[in-house]
């Protein structure tokens, strides 16, 4: 069975490290990028089959990302991840697939993952 890809888009090094190390743990191919642009050209590159898209990052924010990807992918999950609650109010209606507030208790994000790429 050929594994699934998760594009990992965060500009916290601290993030990417806790986050590939899980996601590999869980048996998933992780291509990490820092910013939106760098995001969109290895979703070009190498199509991933979920995204975890962080919305605060310098440059481009994970909103436009995630305008931009779906135009190119509708159907592709992507879970929306941010240090901030107050954001899922904001953000509900928009495109994303699901909204897990950051923690260092990955299992909400985990099982999200799981149900996205069943």
């Amino acid at each position: 069975m050929e594994k699934k890809r998760i594009l990992l888009v965060d500009d916290e090094e601290s993030i990417q490290l806790l986050y590939r190390e899980e996601f590999e743990d869980e048996g998933y191919l992780v291509d990490s990028a820092y910013n939106g642009a760098e995001a969109l050209a290895k979703f070009r590159q190498n199509p991933p089959d979920l995204v975890v898209l962080d919305i605060n990052m310098p440059g481009m924010n994970g909103i436009e990302v995630l305008r931009q990807m779906k135009e190119m992918r509708a159907n592709l999950p992507i879970i929306l991840s941010s240090a901030y609650q107050e954001y899922k109010q904001d953000f509900g209606s928009w495109a994303s697939e699901a909204y897990v507030v950051k923690s260092a208790n990955m299992d909400e994000l985990k099982a999200t993952v799981r149900k996205h790429l069943a």
